[in-house]
C-alpha cells in the first residue's frame, strides 16, 4: 500500500438520518400546528366546542402529520356547502387552511430543518 496523502471521512450515515427524520418530525409538529391555528380562525363557531376539538398529531415512524377535529358534526359542519354559519366560520374550514397556507408550510418545514441541521 502506498501512501497517497490523502484524507479519510468516516461519515455516520445513520445517526445523519436520524437526525433529518427527527427534524422533519418536529418540523411536521410545526407545520400541522400552524395549519390548525389558520383553520381555527374558519371553524364554525356557535358554542367553541368544534374548535377546542382541534388537535395535531405526528407519526414520526411514518413521517406524516394531521390536523384533525373531534366532534360527532366536524365532517358535516367542514363538507355541508349549505349550512348557514352565522358570525365566524365556513364549510371547509381545515381544507381550505391547508390549501392557503401551503407554501407557509413548505416554508415552515424547509426552515426548520434546515435550522436543525446546519
Amino acid at each position: 500500500m502506498t501512501d497517497t496523502g490523502g484524507v479519510a471521512v468516516n461519515i455516520n450515515l445513520g445517526r445523519a438520518r436520524r437526525a433529518y427524520v427527527e427534524a422533519g418530525a418536529d418540523a411536521l409538529g410545526i407545520a400541522a400546528e400552524h395549519v390548525l391555528q389558520v383553520s381555527n380562525t374558519r371553524v364554525p363557531v356557535e358554542e367553541g366546542t368544534l374548535e377546542r376539538s382541534g388537535t395535531t398529531s405526528v407519526d414520526k415512524s411514518k413521517l406524516v402529520a394531521a390536523v384533525s377535529y373531534d366532534t360527532p358534526y366536524a365532517v358535516a359542519q367542514h363538507e355541508r356547502m349549505d349550512y348557514a354559519h352565522k358570525g365566524k366560520g365556513q364549510a371547509k374550514y381545515l381544507e381550505s387552511a391547508l390549501t392557503g397556507e401551503r407554501r407557509v408550510v413548505a416554508k415552515l418545514l424547509a426552515d426548520e430543518i434546515r435550522r436543525r441541521n446546519r
